[in-house]
């Protein structure tokens, strides 16, 4: 039986295992395959969340890697230190993935991420997922040997990674190999492919829209597959190290022995109507494969008939594939990443709830996302917080500064690290309700690149309140750029957006003028602003007379103008003044002259001109700290999960 021959196989490979690409057909299928048996085997996937095909699998057993940052694979072989390591990843192969850089940057920069990486290391075996497809227009049972006429950029990128493989191999002696799969079907394939469209419309007594029915593929039924792979861990790698497989059934079938089988087996009593094949220049009419090498070298030959397997697939399909298919449209609508920057001082207590807060909202309107915790040198317990949330989430990055830079340097600090399409400025005191997301993203959607946060009611001192929207007001009047009124940091911005803000080089940042200042498409929500939940406010009259003239200083001109106004002002009065004195001295010279007077217009003088030096030196100041260049903040350390 081929499940007892499997086994024998999983037993034994060395520990601890790793396969890359598990979220993938056939990666998902050797983890469920492997982890039957043992424990010690871990799936990586590109996406932080659990793929649809793993969707059962124990939490524990599935880490989460981008393959193409050389970091982030360092960080995973430094925490496991893996034995076996599979890399089935993969992008390119089916006509929906046409990102030509994604290609290169997953199919051969992440394989030379995981071979450097895994050279530190003493490890046993690596086992790479090649493709037919490395043969391109030579596609008619070639042997390994034969001249590779790759047809399309998939092509080049399985063509290359073949020869990083060997060189690997060969030059730097390491256990390596490369298989090249052929058209493996079986449970857990993408329900638009041609088998589990047939399935599905066999169920229904109907078939799906078909090509030529002459065209030639090798269908390899995935438990051969899974064996192939498992034999290739295990080989004598002083025999076969650097070298590639072809994993094919030896069997040439056309896409109407694959018909006529499926109308058997349902007894469809209609005839199929037959197509066109597709215009597309990698889909080639004879595609299939020679494994005799496999079976010289590995041990290895294909065991399953293609009615067996057909037989397995449909038996699989129709029990369990529904739910499953159902939850892969859900991960295929996820379109967007958003990433949440949090400013944290003081905030230790409240970090949690915004935590699961946030999380709520993202999985509510599925999104990809990240949540971003600014630590600006709080003097509470916010690092060990931050710590804990990290380990706990792998969508949390934690940045502690190495000082208190204030709240605009906190968001730019993660800004600057963010990847999502869209970001997201909240206060960590919770009193930028994160439930309001959800109408920013619709906003968004809508074609607005800045959504923020409007305070038509606050909760809090009545005094302060009135304050602020006094403010608010003769902010918008004095300031050059249009302000929305009663508008804070709380926003989502496009990433357009967020790339003008990070590339401004001044230093003494105001947050919402500036993105008021970049401009393009915005609009605000209306909200409800509550009191802080946690402790008292770190504001006070002091610090937000300063913010008020951080903002009028740096976006206003007013407060000089009014000084040219009045000094224009003053000066004529001056002149009417000499002028009336002059008159007085010689037509009235009874009039007494009074010592008051001149003390008062002295000190009246003498204070306006005070003022005006403070304002000027208010822009001078600001001019002073931009010449200096420093930087806007300094990061003492970022934190990420360890894997």
């Amino acid at each position: 039986m081929l499940n007892n021959k499997i086994q024998e196989e999983v037993n034994k490979l060395e520990g601890p295992i790793v396969i890359f690409g598990a979220g993938g057909f056939i990666g998902a299928n050797l983890m469920r395959q492997i982890l039957q048996h043992r424990k010690d085997v871990f799936a990586v996937t590109s996406k932080p969340f659990i793929p649809w095909r793993l969707d059962d699998i124990n939490p524990n057993n599935i880490l989460h890697c981008d393959i193409t940052k050389k970091n982030h694979v360092e960080a995973l072989f430094d925490k496991h230190q893996f034995k076996t390591i599979f890399d089935l990843a993969a992008y390119g192969a089916y006509s929906k993935q046409t990102d030509v850089n994604k290609i290169y940057q997953t199919n051969f920069i992440g394989l030379l991420n995981i071979l450097e990486t895994s050279s530190k290391y003493t490890f046993k075996s690596f086992v790479h997922a090649g493709s037919s497809s490395e043969y391109g227009l030579n596609c008619a049972a070639p042997k390994e040997g034969a001249v590779l006429e790759p047809n399309s950029h998939y092509s080049v990128s399985k063509v290359s990674s073949s020869y990083l493989i060997n060189f690997y191999g060969v030059i730097k002696e390491l256990p390596v190999l490369n298989l090249r799969y052929y058209s493996v079907f079986g449970p857990y394939e993408e329900p638009d492919r041609l088998i589990p469209k047939l399935i599905d419309e066999g169920f229904k007594q109907n078939y799906p829209p078909l090509v030529e029915p002459d065209i030639s593929r090798d269908f390899i039924y995935i438990d051969d597959v899974i064996f192939g792979t498992l034999k290739a861990a295990n080989a004598n790698y002083e025999k076969v190290r650097g070298m590639s497989f072809n994993m094919a059934s030896n069997k040439k079938h056309t896409i109407k022995d694959m018909v006529g089988l499926v109308k058997d087996i349902f007894q469809i009593p209609t005839e199929p109507t037959w197509g066109k094949m597709p215009n597309r220049k990698w889909d080639l009419k004879e595609w299939y494969g020679n494994a005799d090498k496999a079976k010289e070298l590995l041990g290895w030959e294909n065991e399953t008939s293609l009615k067996d397997g057909l037989l397995q697939t449909i038996e699989w399909q129709r029990n369990y594939s529904l739910p499953l298919y159902e939850k892969k449209i859900v991960q295929d609508n996820i379109r967007f990443k958003l990433s949440a920057v949090i400013a944290c001082y003081k905030d230790a207590q409240a970090m949690p709830i915004m935590h699961q807060r946030l999380t709520d909202v993202f999985k509510k309107i599925n999104v990809d996302y990240e949540i971003i915790f600014v630590n600006d040198c709080s003097p509470d317990n916010t690092i060990d917080v931050l710590n804990e949330l990290v380990e706990k989430d792998d969508h949390v990055i934690g940045i502690e500064h190495s000082r208190n830079f204030g709240s605009q340097a906190a968001f730019l600090s993660g800004m600057e690290i963010s990847t999502g399409d869209g970001v997201i400025l909240l206060d960590g005191d919770l009193q930028d309700p994160p439930e309001l997301i959800e109408d920013f993203y619709k906003k968004w959607q809508e074609g607005n690149e800045v959504v923020y946060g409007r305070r038509v009611e606050r909760e809090g001192n009545k005094t302060l309140v009135q304050f602020y929207k006094l403010f608010y007001r003769l902010f918008r009047n004095v300031s050059y750029v249009p302000i929305p009124l009663d508008a804070g940091d709380f926003s989502l911005m496009d990433r357009k957006v967020v790339n003008e803000l990070v590339k401004l080089p001044e230093t003494d940042q105001f947050m919402r003028g500036l993105r008021a200042w970049v401009g393009f498409k915005q609009t605000g929500v209306d909200y409800r602003r509550p009191e802080r939940m946690f402790g008292v406010t770190t504001n006070n009259w002091r610090k937000n007379i300063a913010w008020a003239r951080k903002a009028i200083f740096s976006f206003s001109f007013v407060p000089l103008e009014l000084l040219t106004y009045l000094g224009v002002t003053l000066t004529g009065l001056s002149f009417i003044a000499i002028i009336a004195q002059i008159y007085f001295y010689f037509k009235e010279p009874n009039i007494p002259h009074g010592i008051p007077t001149i003390i008062c217009l002295v000190l009246f003088f003498g204070g306006l001109q005070m003022l005006a030096i403070a304002i000027i030196g208010e822009y001078q100041a600001k001019i002073l700290e931009e010449s200096k260049k420093r930087p806007k903040f300094i990061r003492k350390n970022i934190y990420r999960k360890k894997y």
